[in-house]
């Protein structure tokens, strides 16, 4: 079930490279940005490149490999070589982490602390399916599941017992307050929704549910697609080649579009009253001259995700309860990758011994009549195994250095572990 490998040898390090919403603004993260197709591309030439497990993952906040390697360059590489983006500009926003850093990051970004709203939990999703798509094409192996295991774990308990995402706090949430703030009458105005991406779905959920509005219409290349999600809510699905007039009708234009290159442009506006464009795709999708027209006012999601309200002030008083719950699942992770390192030592070492043991008792019992074998043996089996627990707690230590410690002992008695 796990790879034959699974001692992972000195060399390899566990790395997570990546960039996120923190130092890249959307452009960038656009450049970075994987669909599916680049994914699968992405992890076929780990595996060309003698990588042997990572995963990968990249949503509009953030484009990152969690793998092992014997230098980050492998990672970042795999990154540049799928997406637009280059190795300067990776350099310029980018992150490298190693070994403990590595786990604490993908612990901390599972687990919503990382997010661009806090206690956002879309991420721990992405991170499953991500794992999956490694573990089917034989790129994951016994420490990477274990770890993805664990995050999963402290997401789900610190979901369960925190308040860190209580109240409404999602891009999708702060858009529809936005718009209710910004736009009078809202309930008879007109919003159109242009594409179906999760983000835009969500705010038109809300807008109905919010603003009572009966005046959405609904428009996406793919007509079928709008037709699924406006039936769930009931919304005026229009064609495609309608886009211009409706724009025209439309107060609100909400883009969740999931192109490569901008949908709206200045050209296919042509204005009578006052509009207002939420871009909620990644990358960006309207073009930033519909600016240049008056009466326009285009708000980008990263300009939504600082809406932070009072909800947000709120989540970040449970924050050291949630460290507390990572910490202790963290603990049991690395008690795990701390045994799993010795315990081909610790075993080889209770062969040795039980092979002394045996020949001794072979000894003594032609040597001394009414020997009693069965006593010898309960007596030795004890000695033995009170001896690997001492050496067991000693590799267990927090302060020990483990692998000194396994050469001293392989030397000493003389023993390689398999």
């Amino acid at each position: 079930e796990f790879m034959e490998n699974n001692n992972v040898p000195k060399h390899l390090y566990f790395y997570s490279v990546g960039l996120s919403y923190k130092k890249a603004d959307a452009e960038v993260r656009g450049q970075f940005s994987l669909d599916a197709v680049a994914k699968t591309h992405l992890l076929e030439q780990a595996k060309k490149e003698g990588i042997e497990s990572l995963i990968v993952t990249s949503t509009c906040n953030r484009t990152e490999i969690y793998g092992f390697a014997e230098h980050p360059f492998q990672l970042i590489k795999l990154i540049c070589d799928n997406s637009n983006g280059s190795v300067d500009a990776f350099q310029k926003v980018g992150f490298v982490y190693k070994n403990q850093e590595a786990i604490n990051h993908m612990f901390r970004v599972g687990t919503g602390l990382d997010s661009q709203i806090l206690g956002d939990f879309e991420i721990i999703s992405q991170i499953k399916t991500s794992f999956s798509h490694s573990k089917s094409l034989g790129l994951a192996n016994a420490f990477l599941e274990r770890l993805v295991n664990a995050v999963i774990q402290a997401s789900k308990k610190i979901k369960n017992e925190t308040e860190i995402s209580s109240g409404a706090t999602s891009v999708s949430f702060a858009s529809v307050q936005y718009i209710i703030k910004n736009v009078e009458d809202i309930g008879n105005k007109n919003i159109l929704l242009f594409g179906t991406g999760k983000i835009g779905r969500n705010t038109c959920e809300n807008l109905v549910k919010h603003t009572k509005n009966e005046h959405i219409t609904l428009i996406n290349r793919t007509k079928d697609k709008a037709e699924k999600l406006a039936g769930k809510l009931n919304l005026i699905v229009k064609d495609y080649s309608e886009l211009h007039l409706e724009l025209q009708k439309a107060d609100v234009v909400v883009v969740a579009t999931g192109a490569q290159n901008p949908t709206v442009d200045k050209a296919i506006l042509n204005l009578k009253k006052p509009l207002l464009i939420l871009d909620l795709s990644i990358p960006k999708n309207v073009n930033e001259n519909v600016e240049e027209l008056e009466g326009v006012t285009l708000i980008h999601m990263d300009y939504l995700s600082q809406l932070t309200d009072e909800t947000l002030e709120n989540r970040k008083l449970h924050i050291p309860a949630a460290e507390a719950i990572i910490e202790e699942v963290k603990e049991e992770f690395i008690t795990w990758t701390k045994g799993r390192k010795f315990a081909p030592t610790i075993n080889a070492l209770k062969e040795k011994l039980n092979a002394i043991k045996n020949s001794e008792l072979d000894f003594q019992s032609r040597k001394i009549a009414d020997f009693n074998e069965e006593q010898a043996e309960i007596i030795s089996n004890r000695i033995i195994q009170k001896i690997t627990t001492h050496f067991a707690n000693h590799l267990k230590d927090d302060d020990t250095m483990v692998d000194e410690s396994i050469e001293w002992i392989e030397k000493v008695f003389k023993i390689k572990a398999s």
